[in-house]
């Protein structure tokens, strides 16, 4: 089945419990009060003993013309999830860190040609990452150079470069991966003490998704675990919803 269709599923099993009420609603502010959490939406006001933040995170969008146009028609995100649909074709990876040298290297697994694209004067992959791409025939780097234009019909045809590249600012290819870092969600988790590292990423206990303050978990992209898929989001929430159990159970 497809991811939506999963999706509505477990939105209907967790519908089918008497007790469980979902709530579509954009929280705007959550408060602590003595030993509650007060969440205030654009809709209403709520009270609970424990609160679970799985807010996740945004990623950094490449802002130039034909980005948008091109978005999920040649334009990706994610390496791990999506390499695979372009076996056999030219890529480049756009960004400089640890993220976009591992990209480089998942999308070398299946793409005929990996260009990583980088403004800087050199990527900033760790030292193993860096050799691994240094021996890599398919990956080739090009710096001090920024992506300011995609073109393409029904899919991403090229890029147009900010310089020449082998005489061209044209360069031809059919997938643009994206890894220019990511803007985590925990702006609403601030306020009540809840502890971030410097990433913006909520502090959690890995065993039991637990934060400083009690009653307060967290779970998904927005934790500070370091591996970040679906599975171990989805993971971490039934931890972090037992741990809730147990705390209320507690009191």
């Amino acid at each position: 089945m497809t991811g939506n269709e999963l999706s509505d599923k477990i939105k209907e099993h967790a519908e089918s419990y008497e007790l469980v009420t979902i709530k579509e609603e954009k929280v705007e502010k959550v408060e602590k009060s003595k030993d509650e959490f007060f969440v205030k939406t654009k809709k209403g006001e709520y009270l609970g003993k424990t609160i679970l933040f799985a807010t996740g995170t945004k990623w950094k969008r490449l802002e130039v013309h034909g980005s948008k146009e091109f978005d999920n028609k040649g334009i990706a995100y994610c390496a791990l999830c999506d390499a695979p649909l372009f076996r056999g074709k030219v890529v480049c990876v756009v960004g400089g860190s640890d993220s976009a040298a591992k990209d480089a290297l998942v999308l070398a697994e299946h793409a005929k040609k990996v260009y990583i694209i980088y403004r800087g004067e050199k990527i900033r992959a760790e030292p193993v990452n860096m050799k691994r791409v240094e021996s890599n025939k398919k990956i080739e780097i090009i710096n001090k150079t920024n992506v300011i234009e995609v073109r393409g019909g029904k899919f991403v045809e090229s890029v147009i470069l900010d310089r020449e590249y082998n005489k061209n600012k044209e360069l031809k290819l059919e997938g643009v991966f994206v890894a220019i870092g990511h803007v985590v969600l925990s702006d609403l988790a601030k306020p009540i003490g809840v502890k971030l590292n410097e990433k913006g990423e909520i502090v959690i206990n890995h065993k039991t998704s637990e934060t400083n303050v009690a009653g307060v978990f967290a779970a998904g992209d927005v934790s500070d675990k370091p591996f970040k898929q679906a599975i171990t989001g989805v993971a971490e929430g039934c931890t972090a919803a037992y741990s809730a159990y147990e705390f209320i159970n507690q009191k």
